[in-house]
């Protein structure tokens, strides 16, 4: 569909033309319509499809064309799970406000407190902000929402997973009124407490799906390599780094720890690298973005703090240097990529602690992954086979024992000795335990 054909104001059409947009993605086409038909929306669909638009302009249109319900509640309240991701969309709202009368603003955890309440004083159509801090202000009295029109969660699942259901809640009773439209959007459908969480807060909502969350993307190129250990896993990145082809590039590690260490290295190594993760101050953040974002620094090394939301169209490649612990991350880390119509590179390199991630990974992709190789480097492992536990024959209760002779075992001592099987309830072949993580996976919690 042509941007044209979309049911909006044309000041908006006019400002979308001016940014370059001439057609929708599928989720827009689809869920633009609805939305400004009035219904309630629950939608999925993959990274990088556009659904940011697809609620900014139902928002927008709204606004523009109907009367306030209030003269000084905010009109919309559009929440996410991350601080990342508000800014994201607080950007694209910044644009397509700029030609208008209309106030914004952004409120979020980890900024200073009274700062914005002065915002909210100004009486801001729009408010962009996370749930913690926005649950803030309700409780302190400095934000009302009873004339609220247009609630919207993004990336809903996200933010039930970080543990804000409370939150969400809480917004919920203090709009609650007959005439309150909400959006709510979700990597899936399929995700039981999204549809839960969904009855409670939506009135009889239309359903879109876009794709599974599952779904391939066609514009990223996905390669697998084996890693006997972490010093192979460091050659391994060594060499991808230094491509010629190399624009940007966004490494995911597991822990914050590993951040500081692996671009430190890579700094040594004379490359341009900057570290991200959740326990930075929200400043310090604020000025790695910027720095990556502006094209400063060629390299971000980063835990999921930046697997969603951020729209960088300069990163040409993706490494997971770890794989991530939950699946669905797998998906969004590598969305980082192969934005806006460009094609991307995503590499992931496995050793023995990811091999469990990794299955879980290629169930979670409906495909078998075959492994590519490095020219020099060669690993011995091939990944960890899983076996078929042999039954016990002839230990069945009422079946006698086979007539074996054997030496005779003392007498009320126990058995300390056990079969692997019996002493770990595993199902691949015995390995040197994991050493613990360093630290636990980043999770961005807002407050």
């Amino acid at each position: 569909m042509l941007i044209e054909d979309l049911p909006v104001d044309r000041t908006l059409i006019t400002s979308l033309a001016h940014l370059g947009f001439t057609e929708t993605t599928q989720i827009q086409a689809e869920a633009i319509p609805v939305a400004v038909a009035g219904k309630d929306l629950l939608a999925s669909s993959k990274t990088g499809s556009g659904k940011t638009l697809a609620f900014l302009l139902p928002a927008m249109q709204r606004v523009l064309k109907t009367r306030a319900l209030t003269k000084r509640d905010p009109r919309v309240l559009i929440l996410t799970p991350t601080r990342e991701l508000a800014k994201q969309v607080y950007s694209r709202l910044r644009l397509l406000v700029s030609n208008t009368n209309l106030k914004s603003t952004l409120v979020l955890g980890g900024e200073n407190f009274n700062d914005q309440v002065k915002q909210l004083d100004k009486d801001p159509h729009f408010v962009v902000g996370t749930p913690g801090r926005i649950v803030d202000h309700l409780k302190k009295g400095l934000l009302h929402l009873h004339g609220l029109e247009l609630l919207i969660l993004d990336e809903a699942d996200r933010m039930l997973d970080l543990g804000f259901a409370e939150q969400l809640k809480a917004v919920n009773e203090e709009a609650n009124h007959r005439l309150r439209q909400t959006l709510l959007f979700s990597a899936t459908l399929g995700h039981a407490e999204v549809n839960e969480f969904a009855g409670e807060l939506l009135k009889a909502p239309v359903r879109i799906a876009i794709g599974e969350e599952n779904q391939q993307h066609s514009e990223i190129t996905q390669r697998f390599y084996l890693a006997d250990n972490l010093n192979q896993k460091e050659k391994l990145l060594f060499h991808f780094v230094q491509q010629e082809s190399n624009k940007q590039i966004i490494i995911f590690v597991a822990t914050r720890k590993d951040t500081e260490r692996l671009s430190t290295v890579l700094n040594e190594k004379g490359l341009s690298s900057i570290a991200l993760h959740g326990d930075l101050s929200q400043s310090s953040r604020n000025q790695i973005m910027d720095a990556f974002s502006r094209g400063k620094e060629q390299i971000l090394v980063t835990t999921d703090i930046a697997s969603r939301g951020l729209d960088l169209l300069n990163v040409s490649h993706v490494i997971n240097f770890d794989i991530p612990k939950h699946t669905e991350e797998y998906i969004h880390r590598i969305g980082r990529t192969g934005r806006a119509g460009a094609t991307g590179d995503a590499i992931s390199i496995i050793g023995p602690k990811d091999w469990d991630n990794f299955k879980k990974v290629e169930s979670f992709v409906q495909q078998s992954i075959t492994f590519d190789r490095v020219e020099g480097i060669n690993p011995k492992f091939k990944g960890l086979k899983p076996v078929v536990p042999q039954a016990d024959k002839g230990n069945k209760k009422g079946q006698d024992k086979p007539k074996v002779a054997q030496k005779k075992k003392p007498k009320n001592k126990g058995s300390i000795n056990k079969t692997f099987h019996e002493a770990e309830d595993v199902g691949f072949a015995p390995m040197r335990r994991k050493k613990k993580t360093d630290g636990p996976i980043d999770t961005d919690e807002e407050s």
